[in-house]
């Protein structure tokens, strides 16, 4: 019998109440989630683009049309859109940083 060369077993470490869920449902909540947090920003774009209120917990108003100051002040929690959240913020922290 040959010793498996480079191959490891794959372990895997998830916090208790981690969703492990696969496959097609997984998929379909994952593009649902993006979508659902395209819409919110979508209406901010173009030239008759609206402002967005956002009122948090806390009782501090927002009032903006830009796309990654609404995500930053959304709470999601999604995995997949929080992808997103994040995705959006490192372009913005980039674009600002150079110019």
């Amino acid at each position: 019998m040959m010793p498996m060369m480079g191959m490891q077993p794959q372990i895997i470490l998830l916090k208790e109440g981690t969703d492990t869920s696969q496959g097609t449902p997984q998929l379909v909540s994952n593009i649902n989630a993006c979508m659902a947090l395209a819409d919110t920003v979508r209406t901010t774009l173009g030239p008759r683009g609206m402002d967005k209120l956002i009122h948090d917990d806390k009782g501090h108003v927002t009032i903006s049309n830009d796309g990654a100051t609404i995500m930053k002040l959304l709470d999601v929690v999604h995995p997949a859109a929080k992808t997103l959240v994040d995705i959006s913020l490192s372009q913005d922290a980039e674009v600002c940083s150079n110019a």
